[in-house]
């Protein structure tokens, strides 16, 4: 069922977003519902629990708050690779 949605935007906004709508050969309604739909999926997907492996690692290895670990990272690559 579909249901009429009235916005308020800034007219640049609306102009861009109708342009893309033309160029991508949709209607302005199916973009933005396109793009309600997207960010609807993106927070379901953060909702979804950890599979198995993840859950049984999660936690496994305390790192030291003082340590840079990318620069570790960083130091172990360039001596490996340099």
């Amino acid at each position: 069922m579909d249901t009429v949605l009235t916005l308020s935007i800034n007219q640049n906004i609306a102009d861009n977003a109708a342009d893309y709508a033309t160029r991508a050969q949709k209607t302005l309604s199916q973009v933005v519902e396109e793009y309600l739909a997207s960010i609807s999926e993106s927070r379901n997907t953060a909702d979804k629990p950890l599979g198995p492996i993840t859950t049984r690692l999660a936690g496994i290895i305390n790192l030291n708050k003082d340590v840079d670990h990318k620069n570790l990272l960083a130091n172990a690559l360039m001596e490996k690779y340099l």
